[in-house]
């Protein structure tokens, strides 16, 4: 067998109609790439040279027996979910397994449905462990590895930088994303750089569910067959066989009605849909990512949308910020708006004063970074080649006197910032600083900075939200 840099089941008994069978149960339950093995001698070495997510392992086999390659599996690779099954139904066995670590204890004959289950839920559990492994090991060395696919994202924050540390964690998973935020913060091109980072070969489809009713989003997303109602001169079909290997985004999907929401889940669950007027089922291998402005815990009290679809759509989820929750960001969007609306309009750049970048962070940008755009594009298109002032910006109020120009240059704090931080970002500073003095010790970093512990790990968790 070849080697693979692609994870993938591994499916170990000594009988191959077993072998046989099972790896066609999988297959047309949409679990891909199952390797099989009949000679237990094997598998260690195995697992040792190929990236192995998971494996369903016989009991009872010749030469080597499945508790000494539980055993060795347990001990040498404990995040790779083992299934057992064998036909030894009894109460001592069972325990046994699961005493040396094993993920789930089948009877044989399996349950092909139980079967199924087990290995989808252990799949899920080995994704979900090699994505926290990888996000912690970036993280620790704070790096990305696809700095290209959030070019055009205007960020320098932590917390935004911790996004495209999640994001690049999550690539490879084809389960879902539900990304949240309120209205402007950018969550259409944080779904596009999921896609870029994913690598998939199929294109980038966004439709915005607000607004569809049933028939429309059924007819949008699924398609129709040719004659499926009055005005249906033609067969179409639909955005989700147009991302055919690749991602779908569906945005504002808080406002997709009960009849729609039942649909979706159906695609989600079993990655199956029919075009309105066929009873032809087709087969989807689209990603979905998903993004609403909506709170889901009060959509699901108030029966708006439903559980089950929520608890699909959030395999993968996170928050965006707002603008004023990341006022770093504030002055590097300015600069980038201001220099590429002024080429636009064949302009000179205009230069943007410390004081009027202290301005903009006291305001509170209801419309996030759309609205601080409409905002330079006012400012810059209203200007003659000027540096840009308060009054360019109507609405903004100055920032309180707390850094007169006078004292800019000597001041240590501008030496630090390039202006005067806000509290939190001084208490972010401080903390990162306390943090590379101890090597990463958490107790030694609280004891310098005056903290509890808790308070400490707490204050770390907000920052990498």
């Amino acid at each position: 067998m070849k080697s693979s840099t692609q994870q993938h089941m591994l499916l170990v008994d000594d009988e191959p109609g077993i072998l046989t069978e099972v790896s066609l149960l999988l297959a047309s339950s949409d679990v891909q790439q199952v390797a099989t093995l009949s000679d237990s001698r094997e598998v260690v070495g195995y697992v040792k040279e190929h990236k192995v997510s998971s494996v369903i392992l016989d009991w009872v086999m010749p030469h080597v027996s499945g508790a000494e390659i539980l055993h060795a599996l347990t001990s040498e690779h404990p995040e790779i979910p083992v299934i057992v099954m064998t036909a030894m139904g009894d109460v001592e066995t069972a325990v046994a397994c699961m005493q040396q670590g094993a993920f789930d204890f089948l009877t044989k004959p399996v349950d092909p449905n139980r079967l199924v289950a087990s290995v989808k839920k252990a799949l899920q559990v080995s994704e979900l462990g090699r994505q926290n492994l990888m996000l912690k090991d970036y993280l620790l060395a704070d790096t990305l590895r696809n700095p290209d696919a959030f070019a055009g994202i205007i960020a320098t924050s932590k917390k935004m930088r911790g996004i495209f540390q999640y994001i690049e964690a999550i690539a490879s998973s084809r389960l879902p994303v539900l990304i949240t935020g309120e209205t402007g913060v950018g969550k259409e091109l944080l779904a596009r750089a999921v896609h870029d980072v994913s690598g998939v070969p199929g294109p980038f489809i966004s439709l915005n569910a607000a607004g569809l009713d049933d028939f429309m989003f059924s007819d949008t997303l699924f398609g129709h067959k040719k004659g499926a109602f009055t005005g249906a001169d033609s067969k179409r079909d639909g955005l989700i066989a147009a991302a055919a290997g690749g991602t779908l985004f569906l945005d504002e999907i808080g406002d997709l009605n009960l009849a729609s929401q039942i649909k979706l889940l159906r695609l989600l669950q079993e990655r199956e849909y029919y075009r309105i007027g066929s009873d032809l089922l087709l087969k989807s291998d689209a990603r979905i990512v998903a993004a609403s402005n909506m709170d889901f815990a009060a959509l699901r009290s108030a029966g708006s949308f439903r559980n089950d679809l929520y608890f699909r759509l959030c395999a993968h989820e996170f928050r965006v910020p707002p603008l004023r929750e990341r006022l770093e960001d504030v002055g590097p969007l300015v600069d980038y708006f201001a220099h590429n609306i002024a080429l636009q309009q064949g302009k000179a750049v205009p230069a943007v004063p410390h004081n009027v970048i202290a301005a903009l962070e006291q305001y509170r940008f209801p419309g996030n970074v759309r609205e601080l755009y409409n905002m330079v594009h006012h400012a810059v298109t209203c200007n003659e080649g000027q540096p840009l002032t308060l009054s360019d910006f109507p609405g903004v109020a100055a920032a309180p006197a707390l850094v007169p120009e006078q004292v800019d240059a000597g001041n240590p704090l501008f030496a630090l910032f390039g202006k005067f931080p806000t509290v939190l970002q001084v208490e972010e500073y401080l903390i990162a600083e306390a943090m590379k003095l101890t090597g990463g010790n958490q107790t030694q970093a609280a004891e310098l900075l005056g903290l509890a512990r808790p308070t400490l790990n707490k204050r770390l968790k907000q920052e990498r939200q």
